[in-house]
């Protein structure tokens, strides 16, 4: 009798919690599991603040996938495209170019989220995210090589617009990732006396009324005051109305010089639920308390691209696309999709949420760990203790244990890796957006299949 085929999809915080109770808790040779990722680590993704700053090197927070103790996993190197349930194959595009189709008994759906954009001219091209590994390494680059063209420019027209920096989205990813990168710059006068310090300008704009709501209004309120008193000016209340590539013009009218863009106004889930037939809620697959999606047999979805049912606020709530849900529905798939093997009872997935930490740079920091609110130099020992602790390798846990050592004695280092210099950084090109195929297209190619063999 065949072995069944277990696929996961992505290697996130769902995928991975996944696939390592898999293979904890299947016998070997029970059946099959397979991993579908482009990389074959595990990006830490709230940390990636911490490496555009240059805090952390991007080998610190890219966890390795093969360090596990029970390796058991094939991992394919490659994205998946498109999903047919009723045949039960993924659509492969493997990081060759070359498209494979992976049949499956079970499938678990963690393909994570990609940047949300809306229809606002010239984003698409002019912006840079904070989605993924790249993407930070590449805005390191970035603004870097602003401070070294400003001071070297003689235009002081230039030199302004080279200075002066715009982040969207005041949630977690756009408040840290401003906070530290504003951090390095001000740091940076050391380095570049020629700079005027009163050129260099941080911006941070949400069009929600308060920054970071999950905070509350008392630690939302004592973030606020830390950024301005920083010198970034917070605007709430205020997108962006158009983007260019030498300025950036906002709802309220102001027009501001600014070759940096740095998009981080929320996420949706990855594109893959749109290439088969199911009912979504927000754009994520509507899933039961077990986390299987209505009416497809075999499929479970979780993470970002799961509305998850929030059993521990009732009605109508789900939970929210953290870390923490993410890695415990995870586990829970897991135990579910090895229960359906054993034509056993299914667990409903139940997590209170045990808080939130934003790390602010240096010794800034707000957090709010079981309901206590915290600021400064306790927050910010919550933040890096719960970070660190949630590596999921000693050797992740030792290179960034090091990393933050370093740079609190040494400081900041001003250097560019040059690495895609001059290559266009869309979102596009980083997120891979445009690969997905729609519904229509996987039942064709399935069908083709189907004919041939």
């Amino acid at each position: 009798m065949a072995r069944p085929r277990i696929l996961v999809v992505g290697a996130g915080f769902a995928g991975v919690a996944c696939v390592r109770r898999l293979e904890r808790k299947l016998e070997p040779g029970e059946a099959e599991i397979s991993l579908v990722t482009p990389f074959s680590y595990q990006l830490y993704l709230p940390l990636l603040p911490q490496v555009a700053s240059g805090v952390l090197t991007p080998q610190s927070v890219a966890v390795s996938l093969r360090r596990s103790r029970k390796h058991r996993t094939r991992i394919i190197p490659g994205g998946a495209i498109g999903v047919d349930p009723k045949a039960k194959i993924c659509v492969i595009r493997k990081i060759t170019g070359e498209i494979v189709d992976q049949p499956y008994d079970y499938i678990v759906l963690a393909p994570g989220s990609v940047t949300r954009t809306f229809d606002i001219p010239g984003l698409v091209d002019n912006a840079r995210g904070m989605k993924t590994l790249a993407e930070a390494a590449y805005v390191r680059d970035h603004v870097i090589a602003q401070l070294d063209i400003a001071d070297a420019s003689p235009d002081e027209k230039e030199r302004a617009g080279r200075l002066q920096f715009v982040v969207v989205g005041g949630g977690y990813a756009g408040t840290e990732t401003a906070a530290c990168l504003q951090r390095v710059t001000t740091g940076a006068l050391r380095r570049y006396p020629r700079l005027d310090p009163k050129q260099i300008k941080w911006h941070l704009v949400d069009i929600a009324p308060k920054l970071m709501p999950e905070l509350g209004d008392k630690l939302g309120a004592t973030a606020l005051d830390i950024l301005r008193g920083r010198g970034i000016e917070v605007s709430l209340g205020v997108s962006i109305a158009k983007a260019g590539p030498d300025e950036v013009t906002l709802t309220d009218g102001r027009v501001l010089p600014c070759r940096t863009l740095i998009w981080t106004a929320g996420v949706v889930a990855s594109p893959l639920v749109r290439t088969f037939d199911a009912e979504t809620l927000h754009g994520r697959l509507v899933v039961s308390p077990e986390l299987r999606v209505g009416g497809l047999d075999g499929m479970f979805a979780l993470g970002d691209a799961g509305a998850v049912p929030d059993l521990t606020k009732g009605g109508d709530a789900i939970c929210p696309p953290t870390a923490q849900h993410a890695m415990r529905q995870g586990r829970t798939a897991a135990e579910n999709v090895i229960a359906t093997m054993r034509r056993r009872p299914l667990r409903r997935y139940e997590h209170k949420d045990m808080g939130l930490v934003v790390d602010l740079g240096g010794r800034d920091a707000v957090s709010k760990p079981m309901g206590v609110e915290l600021r400064g130099l306790p927050a910010q020992a919550v933040a890096r203790g719960y970070h660190w602790s949630a590596l999921r390798t000693n050797v992740a846990k030792a290179r960034v244990l090091t990393n933050w050592v370093l740079n609190a004695v040494a400081g900041d280092d001003f250097v560019r890796t040059g690495f895609q210099e001059r290559k266009a950084a869309t979102l596009h090109d980083f997120e891979y957006t445009n690969d997905y195929l729609t519904a229509d297209q996987v039942r064709e190619h399935t069908r083709a299949l189907t004919v041939r063999g």
